[in-house]
C-alpha cells in the first residue's frame, strides 16, 4: 500500500488491531515507505528554522521512530544525539539506518541505561534508548529536543505530563521544537479525512481492545500554547514560509519553540 516498497493491505489491517506499541513494531520495516513518515521538506524547513538558534551540544528526539529527528539533529549537535522511542521496532530500523549500537551505553543525563555508539563519521555520538516519553529517563542532559509526528499518540489530558518530561530533560534555556499545523478549513478534502480517520480510530478503540492510539485532530495550537507555558516553557512560534500563508494571512505551518527557563 502507498508503495511497492509500503505495506499491504493486510499488514495495516493487523497493525490496526494490535496495541500502539505492537502496531508500529510491525510497521517498522516499512514505515519510512508510508505517507506517515514526516515528509522531507517538512524536517528541511524545520532544520533550517532551528539551526540559527544553536549551536548545541546534545540533543534528544523524542519519539524518534526510524529517526528523522536524529538525522536532522545531527546536522547541528557537536557531541550527542540521543533517539528516544518505546517500539523496539522502530529504534531497530533508525540504529539500521543511523548507526549501529557499539555496546551498552547511556544518553546524556539518562538515569536508565540504552543502546549508544558513535555516527560512523566525524559526527556527535549517537544514542537510542527505549523508553516511555511519558517516562522520560533524562534529568537536564540536553540542549535541544525535537519531535516529529508523534503528538497524536497521545491524549489531550497526557500532553501535560509529557511536556514536563521533556522539560525535565532539558538543561536551563534548552530548547523543545516541532512543527504544527495550521487547521484545516472545512472545504478542504483534507478536513473531511483526517476527521474521519480520528471518528474511524475512536470507533475501533470502543470495540476492541488493546487501543490503538493515534489522531490528528487532537493537537490545537492554543492547547498546546497553554500546556507548555504551565510546563515551565516560554513559548515563540517561527512562521515556516516554504509552505505560504492562509487567506487571514496565517502561516499554513509553524515551528513552535519552547524555552526551559
Amino acid at each position: 500500500m502507498f508503495t511497492s516498497q509500503g505495506p499491504s493491505l493486510r499488514e495495516l489491517t493487523v497493525q490496526a488491531l494490535s496495541s500502539t506499541e505492537r502496531g508500529y513494531d510491525l510497521l517498522a520495516p516499512k514505515f519510512d515507505h508510508t505517507p506517515f513518515r514526516t515528509p522531507e521538506r517538512i524536517l528541511d524547513a524545520c532544520a533550517a528554522a532551528l539551526r540559527p538558534l544553536g549551536p548545541f551540544t546534545s540533543g534528544l528526539d523524542v519519539c524518534c521512530g526510524t529517526g528523522a529527528g536524529v538525522a536532522l539533529l545531527r546536522q547541528m549537535c557537536r557531541e550527542q544525539v540521543t533517539g528516544v522511542d518505546f517500539s523496539a521496532g522502530m529504534l531497530a530500523a533508525a540504529r539500521t539506518a543511523l548507526g549501529p549500537a557499539a555496546g551498552p551505553g547511556e544518553g546524556p543525563g539518562a538515569v536508565t541505561e540504552g543502546d549508544s555508539g558513535d555516527s560512523g563519521d566525524s559526527g556527535p555520538a549517537l544514542h537510542w534508548v527505549r523508553a516511555d516519553a511519558r517516562a522520560l529517563p533524562f534529568r537536564a542532559g540536553f540542549d535541544v529536543a525535537v519531535s516529529f509526528g508523534a503528538f497524536g499518540h497521545f491524549l489531550p489530558a497526557e500532553r501535560p505530563g509529557l511536556f514536563a518530561q521533556v522539560h525535565r530533560a532539558l538543561r536551563p534555556g534548552g530548547l523543545f521544537a516541532f512543527p504544527i499545523g495550521a487547521p484545516q478549513p472545512l472545504t478542504s478534502p483534507w478536513y473531511w479525512a483526517m476527521l474521519g480517520f480520528d471518528l474511524t480510530m475512536r470507533a475501533r478503540n470502543l470495540l476492541w481492545q488493546p487501543p490503538f492510539v493515534m489522531y490528528y485532530r487532537t493537537f490545537p495550537l492554543a492547547g498546546v500554547r497553554a500546556d507548555l507555558e504551565r510546563a515551565g516553557f516560554a513559548v515563540e512560534l517561527l512562521p515556516l514560509e516554504e509552505f505560504g500563508r492562509r487567506d487571514d494571512g496565517s502561516p499554513r505551518w509553524r515551528m513552535v519553540v519552547a524555552r526551559k527557563a
